[in-house]
Order: structure tokens, then sequence, then C-alpha cells
């Protein structure tokens, strides 16, 4: 059966239980060197989680959406984890050659023509001739195998496993950055949806002081100026929620296109809810936690990939310029007539030829070129040990950031609750004073607004957790879906 007809098949049955045909057929790849088993099914399968990365098929958005299922369709559609993956493939392809190298090549080659032979003898037509062959034919198979390089095949190879650890680690380290990208939005989206929810609060806090001037004022209980700057701050608080309405449609918008939909599809996200268990204190120092990083990190292991596949390159250059020895052989056949002379009559014949032996090929001199490779490819290999440190250096200040991000938020949690709580007894204890005509209206405009203040710090001191501690996993290189749990201690791992 051929490769097409596999893929057909496969695809027909995959398409009956709603399946990726395309991505649940790569395993029906001619892989006769196992080097594709590396390629995983889909883009976001090393990641761990659910059955949806494993197959990147969905079902329509739920509403409210949900963090994982965000996480999940952005990780199978994001252009960048295509890409990473699309590098995979390309990585196991060339491991595939390099194992190829040890294995003998042959090839076979035919030939078929129709042959006329006119021969005239000027003054001796007695020795002139003219033959028609219908077909000649020529068949051989030649084979070669490289036995002996000095090292050059194992040096590719060593090259290309290198190349191929590189290239997983990397698309590790996409996945993580994607994964962390995707939670940054949705906390946004989620923390502008709850800012819009409390400005419509705010505005109906500031619609009934309002309402409350005015009828004091009409009492005449109160002056002309109260009525108006409660008035005024209900029109703040108006203009507030129609901004904030506006930062939540294009926070949606952002999420929606990093799941891939158009950025007008409606979504609908869970409220921001407390529900917040942070850990006492982080279980590990941030230095352990950043050599931890250093060792562990994606990035730093395609980076570490990346210098041996250099080193290795550099062995296969200089094994190229070294002998190698081969084992050679070719057996061919042929049809061609034979005459005894000119002008005598062609008789059929057939013949055969074969041989077996060894073949040793020396570079004497190739113009210093091979010298300038070497140079070439240890260069190389010098960059990318400037580029490891790099890389190296990276992780630990994005650990550092990040471990003093999510601390930071963690005091604030407990802030910004202690915050809310004496904002809104002080409104409650502002309005109650203003409802019965000891208080001011400048007291009780001033409570309002440290009210909203707070309840708005409060939302995002939420989302600012979660979404820091999922910005440390990421800079840790452990961020997994287990992760979108709520109260999982990053730190602490």
């Amino acid at each position: 059966m051929s490769a097409n007809a596999i893929r057909i098949w496969c695809a027909a049955i995959f398409a009956t239980v709603g399946l990726s045909a395309v991505n649940q057929c790569n395993a029906w790849e001619f892989d006769p060197l196992f080097a594709q088993r590396s390629v995983l099914p889909t883009p976001a399968a090393s990641m761990p989680g659910d059955v949806a990365l494993r197959i990147c098929v969905f079902e329509s958005i739920p509403n409210p959406l949900p963090l994982q299922e965000a996480v999940e369709r952005a990780l199978c559609i994001n252009p960048k984890t295509r890409e990473a993956w699309a590098n995979v493939k390309i990585a196991a392809a060339d491991v595939g050659v390099a194992r190829g190298a040890y294995l003998p090549t042959i090839s076979a080659d035919w030939q078929g023509v129709r042959d006329d032979t006119n021969t005239d003898v000027i003054g001796h037509p007695e020795f002139s001739s003219n033959y028609r062959n219908s077909v000649l034919r020529t068949e051989s198979v030649s084979l070669n195998w490289v036995l002996y390089d000095f090292g050059g095949r194992s040096a590719a190879l060593a090259n290309a496993n290198a190349l191929l650890a590189a290239a997983k680690a990397n698309q590790e380290a996409v996945l993580q950055t994607a994964f962390a990208g995707v939670a940054k939005d949705y906390y946004a989206a989620q923390a502008a949806q709850g800012t819009y929810l409390a400005s419509q609060e705010i505005e109906q806090t500031a619609l009934t002081s309002f309402k409350a001037a005015t009828a004091r004022a009409n009492r005449g209980i109160a002056s002309i100026s109260d009525e108006l700057q409660a008035q005024t701050s209900w029109a703040e608080a108006v203009t507030s929620r129609t901004k904030a309405l506006g930062d939540w449609q294009s926070a949606v918008g952002s999420l929606a296109s990093d799941m891939g939909l158009d950025a007008s599809m409606p979504l609908s996200l869970p409220p921001v809810g407390d529900g917040v268990k942070p850990g006492a204190e982080f279980t590990e120092s941030v230095d352990e936690l950043i050599r931890e990083a250093k060792r562990t990190h994606p990035s730093v292991r395609a980076a570490q990939a990346q210098l041996e596949a250099a080193s290795e390159k550099t062995k296969q250059t200089r094994a190229a310029g070294l002998p190698t020895l081969s084992l050679v052989s070719k057996y061919s056949w042929n049809n061609q007539p034979t005459t005894l002379e000119v002008g005598t009559p062609q008789f059929p014949a057939s013949g055969r030829e074969w041989y077996i032996g060894f073949q040793i090929a020396i570079p004497i001199f190739e113009g210093f070129t091979r010298t300038y490779q070497i140079h070439d490819t240890e260069a190389r290999t010098e960059l990318q040990r400037y580029t490891l440190n790099e890389v190296e250096q990276q992780v630990g200040l994005d650990v550092w950031t990040s471990y003093q991000t999510l601390k930071t938020a963690t005091d604030n949690l407990d802030n910004t609750a202690m915050l809310l709580d004496i904002a809104q007894r002080s409104y409650d204890a502002a309005q109650g004073r203003y409802q019965v005509g000891v208080g001011s209206i400048v007291e009780l405009l001033n409570a309002q607004s440290s009210l909203a203040a707070a309840k708005r710090q409060r939302i995002q001191s939420l989302t600012d957790w979660r979404s820091a501690r999922l910005q440390l996993a990421s800079k840790l290189g452990t961020l997994g879906i287990s992760d979108i749990a709520e109260g999982n201690s990053v730190a602490g791992k």
C-alpha cells in the first residue's frame, strides 16, 4: 500500500470519529530508521495535559471560557508553537539522513536503444553493411558502502542528534512562552471584565449619592453645590464605565486572537473571585530557583544542545578531509551484437561484467578550503558557548524578576483585601452620616472615590497574583496544565 493510500485510509477512519486526520495519520509515515519517533502528533502534545493537547480538536467555545480551554486552544493553534513543531520534524528528518549514511547505496541503470548501423566502404561494396537491431539493452547494478571514514559519519549523527535535542528543547520553551502569554492575556481580560462590572457598581453608587444630594437640596437641607458635586461624580463614573467597557473589549480581542479566533468573537469569562490561597512562604530561596532554572530550563537545554552540535560539526568537518574506505561492487549485462571484422555480418551476443573490491579515497589538496571550514566551525562553536552564557544569564534575571513580582503580588493580596474592607466601611459610614444630615457631600464623595479605587485594586491584585505565579513557572521552565489550578504554589515546586 502506498503512503498516499495509507493517508487516505487513515483520514477516512479518523474523520468518522471527528478527530484531526492529518495529525493522527503522522504515525503512519514510512520511517524505517525510526528517526520520526521524536515527532509528536500535535504542536502541543509535549505539554503535560489532557487529551485535548494530544489531538488538538475542540468543540464549541464554552461559556464562560475557562483558562485551561483558552490555553489548550492557543498552544495548538499558535503559529510559533507550530513553527517549533515543524523545526522538530526537520531535525528528526536530518537524524534519519545521518543514520542512512551508515547503510550502503545501491543504484540500478537500464538503457534501451534502437540501433541502425550503415557502413559504406568506398570502392569495395562487398564490405559494406547495413544492420538494424530493434532494441539494444544495457542493465547494471552498483553498490557503494563506506566502511570507515575516521569518524565523519558518527560526528554527523551526533550533530544531528544534538540539533534534534535542541529543537525539542526549543519547542518546550516556545510552549512555555505561549502558555504564559495566553495566561497573561486571559487574566488581563478577566481583570478588565471585573473592572467593567465594578465600574457599573460604582456608577450605581454615584447615582444613589446624586439622588440623595438632589433630595436634600430640594428640601433645602443641602446647598445646590452639594447636588452639583454629586452630579459631577456620577458623570465621571459614567465616563469611567464607558472607558472600562472599551478596555474590556480590547482585552477580549487579544485573548481571542491568541486562540486563533477573530478579535470580534464574543467571549465570556468567569468573574474574578477571591478563592486565592497562596502558601505562607516560598519553600525555596530565589538563589536555589535560579540555579535550578539555569540547569533545567528548556531554553538553556536548547543552547547546550546547540553548543554540542557545533562541537560535533567541527569534528565532522575535520573528518571530511581524511581518507575513506568503501566497499564497491557492480554487475552489468548487455545484448550488444558482435562482428568479427568490418563487412562481415553481426551476430547476436550478450555480455556480462561484475566486480567487487575496496576503494580508498584520499583528499590531497583542496585549496586550503578545509582549513577555513574548520576555522568557521570552531568560531561557531565559540559563538554558541557565548550564546549559552547569555541564555543562562537571561534565565536567571527572568526568574529573579518574576519571583519578586510574585512576592509583591502575594503581599498585596492581604493589603488590597484590608483596603477594600476599610473603604467599604468608610463609605457606609459616610453615606449614613450624610443621610441623617451630619456629614458633608465632600466626605461622602471622597469615601465613594476611595471605595471605587479599592475595588479596582482588589480585582487587579487577584488577577496579578494568578498571572504572576504562572509567569514564574514559565521562567522556571516548569509550567504545565496542572498549574492552572487555583492556589497551587509555583515557587514551592
